[in-house]
């Protein structure tokens, strides 16, 4: 039998959306072990005045499997 647990993080990017997800990942990769997945529920911008994107912003759930 197994057991997940789901954490939920935040991450960004000047790149783009799927960086700030894989940075994210990444992160979260170097104090949680066995990540099976993720669940991006909100992405958001931020912008100059004339709407230009200067960063990414994503809230995920991360899911993982507990030893």
């Amino acid at each position: 039998m197994s057991v997940a647990k789901v954490i939920e993080i935040n991450a960004s990017s000047s790149k783009s959306m799927g960086d700030a997800v894989q940075g994210g990942l990444k992160k979260a990769g170097e104090s949680v072990k066995n990540i099976k997945g993720a669940w991006v529920n909100e992405i958001k911008v931020v912008t100059k005045d004339d709407g230009t994107i200067t960063e990414w912003r994503v809230n995920m759930k991360v899911n993982f499997i507990v030893d």
